[in-house]
């Protein structure tokens, strides 16, 4: 049985809060399970990675707790987090501007891999 499981975020789109909490939710609960956990952010999720960016998002409006809460509160779960490199261009980042718990910038090749040939279950959101 597999120990890892991947979760695409490509079409949550930051513009929309509720559409956030799903994903990192079930992200922290996974990774509490003692399961390996990476989250990829492609695409418009692909702005989440970006410093300043979550912390002014909420899931649902008037909550004190910010998507950036969210994240970090995964990231303290032991929940990976990665940017997918053309996000960086298309929203004018270098990797200095990534938020602290994002582990990395990847390919495409690296998702496919993990889903061809990992030992892994994905979720796409």
């Amino acid at each position: 049985m597999p120990k890892k499981l991947v979760i695409v975020m490509a079409n949550t789109d930051p513009r929309h809060g509720e559409e956030l909490g799903a994903p990192l939710f079930q992200a922290t609960v996974a990774a509490a399970m003692d399961y390996e956990v990476e989250v990829i952010c492609t695409a418009t999720a692909g702005r989440l990675m970006k410093k300043g960016v979550a912390v002014g998002l909420h899931v649902k409006e008037g909550s004190p707790k910010s998507v950036y809460d969210f994240i970090k509160d995964a990231h303290e779960a032991g929940v990976k987090f990665y940017c997918c490199s053309p996000n960086l261009e298309l929203f004018d980042m270098k990797a200095e501007d990534l938020i602290p718990e994002c582990s990395g910038v990847i390919g495409g090749a690296h998702l496919i891999e993990e889903i061809m040939e990992g030992d892994c279950k994905v979720l796409t959101y």
